[in-house]
């Protein structure tokens, strides 16, 4: 990994957690962009921001700015909302949608607007982007989102000299992912953040288009594409049927 100043959203916690801290120990630095201040103080610059908050999303811009120039941008942040789609409420779909994709789209391109990235910008989706998301409605439609948006740009952007990458990590090793699950879901089975992290990140930096880190994953992708109505059958059987209570 070469060293650079990174831009990660969501760098306090899971995923962009694991990324810093690789940065950083790459000899990096990283500019932090979330609700709350990352453990690690040593090479990271800390902005706070409600990525949830559009307010506070059009606030923080000028400070993102100015904490550039970024080699990379990997945004990052992100939540869900589980349960039947009726029990969600409208104020926590809206922070949802704001957080997973709005918050990225107007980040992304105000930092090209600016000449603010000089490699790559990564948008993370979601394995969800790959078939129906029963029990995590308002997720998957915003993770969906980000990911058509990061199709959408990338011949603009690469006019600007960025190049565009989409991942779509599926279930990694996270409290957050705990905090969704059905109960009695294997953790086990996940994906360590580290190694999401690591896969990732190199394919930012080589300017590749798609990364769907590890093999499980890429197979059940591909499975989407091929047999859709009998993934989200098994996605309705093994995720939304026991949900025991809505949880955003």
């Amino acid at each position: 990994m070469s060293a650079g100043r990174m831009l990660i959203t969501g760098g306090s916690a899971g995923l962009g957690k694991a990324m810093a801290n690789q940065a950083v120990k790459a000899g990096g630095s990283v500019v932090c962009l979330d609700v709350r201040p990352p453990d690690q103080a040593d090479g990271i610059v800390y902005i706070e921001c409600d990525l949830s908050d559009p307010a506070s999303v059009e606030r923080t811009l000028p400070t993102i700015l100015s904490a550039g120039a970024y080699t990379h941008v990997f945004l990052n942040a992100g939540a869900s909302a589980t349960g039947a789609f009726e029990d969600i409420p409208a104020a926590a779909i809206g922070r949802l949608m704001c957080l997973n994709a709005e918050a990225p789209m107007i980040i992304a391109s105000s930092l090209v607007r600016h000449g603010a990235v000089t490699g790559g910008i990564c948008f993370v989706s979601s394995l969800s982007h790959f078939t129906g998301y029963p029990g995590a409605a308002t997720y998957a439609a915003s993770k969906d989102a980000v990911a058509v948006y990061a199709r959408s740009v990338r011949k603009p952007f690469a006019n600007a000299g960025v190049s565009v990458t989409l991942a779509c990590p599926g279930p990694l090793r996270t409290d957050h992912a705990e905090r969704h699950a059905p109960e009695g879901a294997d953790a086990s089975k996940r994906m360590a953040p580290d190694d999401a992290a690591r896969a990732i990140m190199a394919a930012t930096m080589a300017g590749r288009r798609l990364i769907i880190p590890g093999t499980g994953p890429k197979l059940f992708a591909l499975a989407g594409r091929l047999f859709p109505g009998l993934v989200i059958g098994q996605m309705r059987k093994l995720i939304y049927e026991k949900l025991e209570k809505p949880v955003w």
